[in-house]
């Protein structure tokens, strides 16, 4: 019975030392200890069942305890990050899982909309979800828990393992990538973005806070080495979307919606005001503090249609389909070097005027979302082929609805493609803090007169502008307007001053 005792004391201490975590070399002591102690111990049937060897012998060759054991997860919290431009709350628009469901790293646990984008939330964990905080259109708040998921890290099953012998093992999670002594910040979503395009983020300059990469800077570094346009990464993309098909008149557009089959019912529906709707609500309550002065004018593209049909099979090799936007946008920014002002800001108390370096011009893009804005950077020093790249781009990620906040942001000029839907002349709003906006409308075949006073046949496209009273006058609106129309009508011209 002492022998008896003994044993069952061994037992109780191994098992607590599993259970709570005790170190293997410890354990590995403490077993050791106790065997040797047990010098005379004989057993011929295994009454316990930790023993798994019918028999228990004084030698120096049995050396086994063999036993397994199994710690239940940990539940861990999953909280919605901060996805940057001062965004507090988001729109939840739809779960990718349900409680019980097993997810692995990667896996999109939602889809949420803030009032400038629509972005897709991956998990950082394998493991299953166990609860879920938020229903569909739910408002989710930064900081807050999205789900609760029990983690599989800190399961570990050890079967038929030789406590006396057997080293541990433990499984790490690295939430950075180390390189060189250097860890890379990144999420999971962006390093399975690089990964599936073999890129090293250590080639990779991020722009995010302390140097974190972000997604649109793999897509900027795949654009720049392949001069290619990235498809949407298969982890966050919906089903693929409808063919995006190129216009005559090549302004920037994406696929046309489906149109809903409505049916009629006798009641009303209120909805709340939420995502792109609630920022259209803010940005356009700021813009009646604005007043608005109007300018139109008529522009024949001939030439350019000409010179864009020369040149598209070239960019096409190439990779890029060319439109005249790009050839819209460049002219625009010629004019904004030689006018200034309209490519500024006023601050709220209307004392002073900030001049902008950079020319970023929004392209107003209709979606099935709703009205998005584009903005293509640093037009002053692209190319007309790199602004086209770049307009590829944000139709790619436009058609999946997976425009970046970075992609929406930082503007400081706009031009609105109505003409892609139909219309001519329209009466563009301009969008604070900027101070001027244009419309472009459809390009149309018309008849006109030429210098010998013969009718022609023309493409004539309309173009309406807006701009701040308060700090442009209509002389520089004029101006500005017949540059941009002089260099769309004589594309030659723009080589002169291109850098």
């Amino acid at each position: 019975m002492a022998a008896l005792r003994t044993v069952r004391n061994v037992l109780g201490s191994v098992s607590v030392r599993l259970r709570f975590g005790t170190s293997r070399t410890a354990l590995r002591q403490v077993c050791v200890h106790h065997y040797r102690s047990c010098s005379n111990i004989h057993f011929t049937k295994p009454e316990y069942p930790a023993f798994n060897k019918s028999s228990l012998r004084n030698s120096t060759q049995s050396r086994f305890f063999r036993s397994s054991t199994a710690v239940n997860g940990q539940v861990v919290q999953f909280k919605l990050s901060d996805i940057g431009e001062g965004i507090t709350e988001v729109h939840v628009k739809e779960w990718y899982v349900n409680v019980g469901d097993t997810v692995s790293q990667f896996d999109s646990i939602c889809e949420v909309q803030s009032d400038k984008a629509s972005v897709t939330i991956t998990s950082r964990y394998d493991g299953v979800i166990r609860k879920i905080y938020y229903s569909v259109d739910d408002i989710a708040y930064v900081g807050k828990p999205l789900v609760d998921i029990e983690t599989e890290a800190v399961r570990a099953v050890i079967p038929e393992q030789d406590v006396v012998e057997a080293p541990a093992v433990l499984n790490e999670e690295h939430t950075h990538q180390e390189i060189k002594g250097q860890k890379v910040l990144a999420t999971p979503a962006v390093r399975r973005l690089a990964m599936e395009n073999n890129i090293k983020l250590s080639e990779v300059v991020g722009t995010g806070k302390d140097e974190r990469i972000l997604k649109e800077d793999i897509l900027n570094y795949l654009a720049k080495q392949t001069g290619a346009i990235l498809p949407p990464s298969p982890e966050i993309s919906p089903p693929p979307p409808e063919p995006v098909l190129s216009k005559p008149k090549g302004i920037l557009s994406v696929s046309k919606p489906k149109t809903p089959i409505l049916e009629f019912t006798d009641k009303d529906r209120t909805e709340p005001v939420k995502g792109i709707q609630k920022a259209m609500v803010k940005t356009m309550s700021a813009a009646l503090k604005i007043p608005h002065f109007g300018y139109s004018e008529e522009v024949n593209l001939t030439r350019l249609v000409k010179l864009r049909k020369e040149l598209k099979a070239v960019t096409e090799e190439r990779g890029i389909k060319l439109s005249y936007m790009p050839f819209f946008l460049k002219a625009a920014s010629l004019g904004l070097l030689q006018h200034p002002i309209l490519n500024s800001s006023l601050d709220e108390n209307c004392q002073f005027i900030t001049y902008k370096a950079s020319h970023n011009i929004g392209i107003a893009m209709d979606t099935q979302q709703g009205l998005l804005v584009p903005v293509v950077k640093n037009i002053q020093a692209l190319s007309v082929f790199e602004v086209a790249a770049e307009l590829n781009r944000l139709q790619t990620l436009g058609s999946a609805n997976h425009l970046g906040t970075n992609d929406l942001t930082g503007g400081t000029f706009t031009l609105s493609n109505i003409g892609s839907i139909g219309g001519t002349y329209a009466k563009p709003v301009i969008l604070p803090p900027e101070v001027a906006i244009g419309a472009i409308g459809k390009i149309q075949v018309l008849p006109r007169f030429n210098d010998k006073d013969e009718v022609i046949k023309a493409h004539i496209m309309n173009v309406s502008w807006s701009a701040d009273h308060r700090i442009i006058d209509g002389a520089t609106m004029a101006r500005f307007s017949n540059l941009w129309k002089s260099y769309l009508e004589n594309p030659a011209s723009m080589l002169l001053d291109l850098k």
